[in-house]
């Protein structure tokens, strides 16, 4: 009888004997889930299309702003200037706030910097290429590498053709400062 015991608590911690002996099984019968619609993938023609007739951000000059900031801003003598590096923001954190309560739209000209004060606007040029994007300063970072000056939104990012390097060099300039 005390092998028996002893041999009991190994049979129902492997599940092999259930404690509800002669019970009728409790178990639901599983969740039918409603199909869920497949994302719009492009078809092969569309995907050919889109490759023999490129958008317009795909064809513009790396050197030719697209933003309204650069057609208000272009010309303008700097009133500072720093040299470093430039990154850009994740379009994982579309939606998201930043520092100064706007919400993180990666179409808008925009960036984050440590210290310059939010409304600040700031011209940006990649020293390899001298290509040139406006932006205006309404987030805090960038909070990697000490060479990274500033954090640049998606659209201010293809300005500067800098989507696959990830991170360039930049000059950022100060054109205005908010009152």
């Amino acid at each position: 009888m005390a092998q028996k015991a002893r041999f009991l608590p190994l049979v129902l911690g492997l599940g092999l004997v259930s404690p509800t002996w002669g019970c009728a099984s409790s178990a639901a019968p599983p969740v039918a889930w409603p199909e869920q619609p497949l994302p719009p993938y492009p078809s092969a023609d569309q995907e050919v299309a889109s490759r023999e007739n490129p958008t317009k951000t795909e064809t513009r000059a790396p050197s030719e702003p697209s933003s309204q900031l650069a057609k208000e801003y272009a010309g303008r003598p700097a009133i500072s200037e720093q040299r470093g590096e430039a990154s850009y923001y994740s379009d994982s954190l579309a939606g998201n706030h930043t520092a100064n309560g706007d919400v993180y739209d990666p179409r808008r000209h925009t960036a984050a910097h440590r210290k310059l004060a939010f409304g600040t606007v700031v011209r940006v040029t990649r020293t390899d290429t001298g290509a040139v994007t406006y932006v205006t300063i309404n987030d805090r970072g960038p909070f990697g590498s000490g060479e990274r000056i500033i954090d640049l939104s998606r659209a201010a990012a293809e300005d500067l053709a800098m989507m696959k390097a990830g991170v360039v060099k930049v000059r950022v300039e100060v054109l205005e400062k908010p009152n």
